[in-house]
């Protein structure tokens, strides 16, 4: 699993339909993958990257069964599948927009939203996080700017109802406001919660003040993710100098008073591993966060085409072997393991391999 999500997968016939669900171009989150089912564990792989398209893994044609033989340099190494495309996304809103274009199903079993496709950091070429594709499906016409609270809650339904959808994902582009984007989960969170009974992630950058925690607790909000993405002053300037003008200083000081309200376990963070952090410096941050009650999620830098990093090389499968492997005994001593989290990115953990490292 590590050396798929480094190394990427092509497809053997890429012009026709793999089965499962359609890989994701562009856009906010997992991005350019396309979910895989390994030995009944499902997670996302690199299908649209230039290291894909030289991957020694390639994904034969599925058979009648919907599985497919996944070779690695013409050997057969083992079966794999892809998750079922989800019956919701047949369906449209009752203002006429495609259920597709409001929230999109992560893994086998996560709906995930970007409630706002826009962001301060995204407008300008001084500010913007590097890797981020945040504005490339929208600017494609597959979302929309704005996701209503009304429309997230008619979508949640319909996913938990027809594809028994387990737990959601609501991230946003970052607002010129100083709440950094809390408020419109807030009002999301209590328009899907009125509707349905699903845990639910929010992640944003931090607020401006930490009453927002309370609040988001209030709304039905089960998890909170602020991703750091990268774990050093010089790597995040850099690479994202916009949301490097938040101090590290300031997410620690929000991970500790967002602990207070959520509890241990059920804050967490994005580390972006393959960006220019050392292993030890992203161990070491990981250990001050599990101190603090955060889980570590750390997951491989894959290259998005059309971001200023598309030629950025994808972290080797020995690197992330060197910090996943000491990384997952550091979350099973500080018992803060995927499983116990109610929802959100590590609880899915399709984009890395960490929990099978827990193990």
């Amino acid at each position: 699993m590590t050396e798929l999500q480094s190394f990427g997968l092509r497809l053997a016939e890429p012009g026709s339909p793999h089965g499962g669900v359609a890989s994701r171009r562009g856009g906010a989150g997992p991005s350019d993958h396309k979910a895989v089912t390994v030995d009944g564990h499902t997670i996302m792989v690199p299908v649209h990257t230039s290291s894909a398209w030289n991957s020694p893994f390639v994904a034969q044609a599925p058979d009648a069964q919907g599985r497919s033989a996944l070779t690695r340099n013409a050997i057969p190494i083992a079966s794999i599948s892809f998750p079922k495309a989800p019956r919701f996304y047949e369906l449209q809103t009752q203002d006429g927009v495609p259920y597709s274009h409001i929230a999109t199903l992560h893994g086998s079993d996560v709906l995930a939203t970007t409630v706002l496709q826009t962001c301060i950091r995204y407008q300008s070429r001084t500010k913007t996080c590097q890797f981020c594709a945040i504005g490339q499906s929208l600017a494609a016409g597959r979302t929309i700017a704005h996701k209503t609270p009304q429309q997230l809650a008619e979508v949640a339904l319909a996913a938990v109802r027809l594809d028994g959808v387990k737990h959601m994902v609501m991230t946003t582009g970052t607002p010129p406001t100083p709440d950094r984007g809390a408020e419109v989960l807030v009002e999301s969170a209590r328009a899907i919660r009125a509707a349905v009974d699903i845990p639910i992630q929010a992640q944003c950058e931090p607020p401006d003040t930490d009453a927002w925690f309370d609040r988001m607790r209030e709304a039905g909000i089960d998890t909170l993710g602020m991703h750091l993405e990268a774990v050093s002053p010089a790597v995040r300037e850099r690479i994202m100098p916009g949301k490097a003008s938040v101090p590290i200083a300031r997410y620690l000081e929000s991970f500790g008073a967002a602990v207070r309200v959520f509890g241990r376990g059920q804050v967490s963070t994005y580390i972006l591993a393959g960006l220019g952090d050392s292993r030890e410096d992203i161990l070491a941050m990981c250990e001050t966060l599990l101190a603090l009650g955060v889980y570590p999620f750390v997951v491989p830098f894959v290259p998005i085409s059309g971001t200023p990093l598309e030629d950025h090389p994808a972290p080797s499968p020995g690197f992330m072997r060197s910090v996943l492997e000491p990384l997952g005994a550091m979350v099973s001593a500080a018992d803060l393991r995927s499983s116990d989290i109610k929802a959100g990115c590590g609880k899915c953990g399709a984009c890395s391999s960490l929990s099978v490292y827990e193990r």
